[in-house]
């Protein structure tokens, strides 16, 4: 895959990912021209995770069943409509529903990481996921500053409408740039949907995996949701734009799912994994004693973030290498618990500062992530019998897999066979 294409797709996992959060900053706007009150809309926002987690399920797996650029040029055409759609709504009905259909929409980001897993080589696959990765990181901080500002120049209805003609041109270029071969999947969409629940029971590195993400998840939602209710109480009082200000800090988390991604090519997933979540702790652990501290909070969020963002590329890449030539079901049946498993920890976050004290929740957080780091060195070995286990279940075309040796033959071309890699092995490690 050409890089500038490989950069086209974070681009455009940024703007998929951004369309779920312009609204966030508008909260107040939207109630006052509805006629509603802020809470309802509150209620209406949240349905933009649930048809998240549904688009995770259902739509993700869908480019490993059809061509990727037809799959992402409809998808993001839906979003242009979805967005027109939610500019146009005038009932507390038609706000929900449209937010929903977008929610479901941008999954566009994990469909351009499963894409981008299936036709990057070995050997530089990690590094061309962090840059996507790094595209999904910048699309959540970016769709909350976009959003403000494009409500004050024009309105939260046109800002939505700025969004919706993005999609358009992104829809347009996806057509053209992204790889066009057909999927490789076996079988048909419901079985293959049906199968996600026993991806987990059969290959116990995406368990590990999954549940692994689901707690940084847990831990990274539940600072930044406790860590706004801590600073808008007493003896803070921060405004809500001050408030803001502070998820510039993840920033950094944009430069760290890159180096993360070109470190997991050399050095393997799980060194990366282990330094990114130790990092991850540190940075929690300074959360909890340093809030009355601006700068050093805003040092201890960046060093979080940046931790956990390096850990997240690792995890995903030994996730996509377990079956290659067909990754998005993994990939679909690892972000539905690590979204599980973020959603949780914003509930428990907002909660718990009220609870607990900020302290005690940035704690919790902290011992979260340990436990994942625990994980991170479960079963290594097995990790290379599911790579190859997985691979033998969806032939890519032109190749054949022998089972037993786990090395690739390219049919008919007379060429020397190779060993296929595992996913924690450093690019150019022989076995």
């Amino acid at each position: 895959m050409h890089r500038i294409t490989v950069w086209f797709m974070a681009i455009a996992a940024a703007l998929g990912t951004a369309t779920s959060y312009p609204l966030q900053p508008a909260i107040s706007d939207v109630a006052d021209s509805l006629g509603i009150s802020v809470a309802q809309v509150g209620i209406a926002l949240a349905c933009g995770p649930v048809g998240y987690l549904v688009g995770l399920a259902m739509l993700v797996p869908l480019v490993d069943r059809f061509p990727p650029n037809h799959v992402l040029a409809a998808q993001f055409a839906a979003l242009a409509v979805a967005l027109a759609a939610n500019a146009a709504a005038g009932t507390l009905c038609t706000l929900g529903l449209t937010i929903g259909v977008i929610g479901a929409c941008s999954t566009v980001g994990a469909q351009l990481s499963s894409t981008t897993a299936r036709f990057v080589p070995e050997g530089g696959r990690a590094t061309a996921l962090g840059i996507v990765t790094a595209g999904i990181s910048a699309g959540i901080i970016g769709g909350r500053i976009a959003g403000g500002w494009l409500t004050e120049v024009a309105g939260w209805r046109g800002g939505l409408l700025v969004f919706a003609v993005a999609c358009v041109v992104a829809a347009v270029v996806a057509l053209r740039a992204v790889p066009a071969a057909a999927g490789s999947a076996t079988g048909g969409y419901l079985e293959t949907l049906r199968g996600l629940p026993g991806l987990y029971l059969r290959f116990p590195t995406l368990r590990i995996a999954a549940v692994r993400g689901a707690l940084w998840f847990f831990a990274f939602c539940a600072v930044w949701a406790g860590l706004a209710v801590a600073l808008a109480q007493p003896p803070y009082s921060y405004s809500p734009e001050r408030i803001g200000l502070y998820a510039l800090a993840g920033l950094l988390g944009i430069v760290a799912t890159r180096i993360a991604g070109a470190w997991t090519d050399r050095a393997g997933a799980r060194r990366v994994m282990r330094v990114g979540l130790g990092i991850a702790v540190v940075g929690a652990v300074a959360l909890a004693v340093c809030l009355s501290h601006p700068v050093a909070t805003l040092i201890g969020l960046a060093v979080f973030d940046a931790g956990l963002f390096a850990a997240q590329v690792a995890n995903q890449s030994t996730i996509l290498a377990i079956d290659p030539a067909a990754p998005a079901r993994f990939n679909s049946a690892y972000m539905v618990v690590y979204f599980v498993g973020g959603s949780v920890g914003t509930a428990f976050g907002a909660a718990a500062v009220g609870w607990l004290g900020w302290p005690a929740t940035a704690a919790v957080t902290a011992a979260a992530i340990a436990v994942a780091i625990l994980l991170t060195g479960a079963d290594r070995a097995r990790t290379a019998g599911e790579t190859r286990r997985g691979g033998e279940q969806t032939r890519t075309l032109g190749e054949v897999r022998e089972r037993r040796t786990g090395w690739t033959c390219p049919a008919g071309s007379g060429s020397a066979c190779t060993p296929d890699p595992l996913p924690d092995e450093p690019a150019g490690t022989a076995r």
